[in-house]
């Protein structure tokens, strides 16, 4: 196969988007080609030894590595800055192998508190049982950070913006803490975007995506990918994900491949609808409360305006005051859909206390911010206006 022969530095994400990893066949089409194979051949049996030796260039088995697939994970590092990146079969795969490809019996996790309900199983139910102890921390407090370090602490992961209420860690920050200790710091960058949000240039070393979301962005297929530095991805994960088979389907690969070249345009609408309506639902009777990094008197705007491009294309709020209100407002809805995914073209709402994080005690969703009235908003790519009228014509029946 050629490779992309355009020279691509210092070119923009959007151009990037487009080109960056470009392979071509010998038939020179313009699309990307989807390689659905699962195996490779060789011209005698001396190259398949090289191959397999890593003595030789090419393809061995599409479970390790496919042609399709390395163009999305090229065009990730392009957009992300990194220097390796490797697809996963869906979002949760890329978080389960960052941590489990690098951590071992005898070795200690702090995380984020405000974490998604499958994000909070890898760290609390299923590291334990590999002898890996974690410490759940306040991640908008620093001092909570330094204080659960341990001897054999080897990662910090959180997510920034948090699932559902969107609060904020400071990437910078902890990153430090982390690099003080010895440990390496794992960002799930999902809600920011890697448009809106740049982990590694504010020092993480793993940045994880759902790929699902809005890089798809119109609710396809799953995908996920795993972004850091090349000793790490080339040695640490790829031996990991090689051996335990959570590869990114070629098919997929294609639809997410078809989803960055549109993703600037995509980003930029979601986030514009949804920092007007943030502004919009912060003015109507009946809402107690809206949550968005883009609004002032989100409690950590300061923090929202040092890292992230723009608020970011989600909105949550508390409407009236009970699950009855919140789930009127919800069955009135006409333009959004009742939903737990996010970053699709169509605008989603859902209930977070009932489905994402329905296995955390009430006292656990109470503090950390998620009530039985708490709404989370994916705002798609609708007329803004449409979803304004939608939101109030709920609002007014369920309040």
């Amino acid at each position: 196969m050629a490779g992309n022969d355009k020279k691509t530095e210092g070119w923009r994400p959007a151009t990037q988007l487009v080109h960056e990893g470009t392979l071509r066949s010998q038939f020179g089409e313009t699309s990307e080609a989807i390689f659905l194979n699962s195996g490779y051949v060789y011209e005698n049996a001396e190259e398949a030894e090289a191959r397999f030796k890593g003595e030789a260039d090419g393809y061995v088995y599409s479970r390790y590595a496919n042609p399709t697939v390395s163009m999305f994970e090229r065009r990730m590092c392009a957009l992300e800055g990194a220097e390796a990146a490797r697809g996963t079969a869906s979002g949760m795969a890329a978080v389960a192998a960052s941590m489990l490809c690098h951590l071992k019996a005898g070795d200690h996790v702090v995380a984020g508190r405000a974490l998604f309900g499958s994000c909070l199983y890898i760290v609390e139910d299923l590291l334990p049982r590999y002898g890996i102890t974690s410490t759940l921390v306040d991640g908008g407090d620093l001092g909570a950070w330094e204080a659960a370090v341990t001897p054999n602490t080897k990662a910090f992961f959180f997510e920034t913006p948090t699932n559902p209420v969107l609060e904020l860690v400071d990437i910078e920050a902890v990153a430090r803490v982390a690099k003080s200790c010895g440990a390496l710091t794992i960002v799930d960058n999902v809600f920011a975007t890697p448009l809106g949000q740049r982990p590694m240039a504010l020092g993480a070393d793993i940045v994880v995506y759902s790929a699902t979301k809005h890089i798809d962005g119109q609710g396809r297929c799953l995908g996920g990918v795993v972004l850091g530095p090349q000793d790490f991805i080339d040695e640490t994960l790829h031996t990991f994900l090689k051996h335990t088979g959570p590869s990114l389907s070629p098919f997929n690969a294609w639809v997410l491949l078809k989803g960055l070249e549109t993703l600037p345009l995509r980003v930029a609408r979601h986030c514009e609808s949804a920092a007007r309506i943030a502004d919009f639902l912060a003015d109507r009777p009946g809402v107690t409360r809206v949550h968005y990094p883009g609004r002032a008197d989100h409690p950590q705007h300061a923090i929202a305006k040092k890292q992230m491009a723009f608020g970011g294309p989600l909105v949550a709020f508390e409407v009236g005051k009970t699950k009855a209100d919140a789930f009127t407002f919800l069955n009135a809805l006409q333009i959004f859909s009742i939903s737990n995914n996010l970053g699709d073209a169509k605008s989603l709402a859902t209930h977070p206390a009932t489905t994402t994080h329905q296995r955390l005690t009430p006292e656990t969703r109470a503090d950390l911010g998620i009530f039985d009235n708490t709404i989370r908003i994916s705002v798609g790519l609708e007329d803004a206006g449409d979803l304004e009228a939608d939101l109030d014509q709920a609002l007014a029946k369920a309040t």
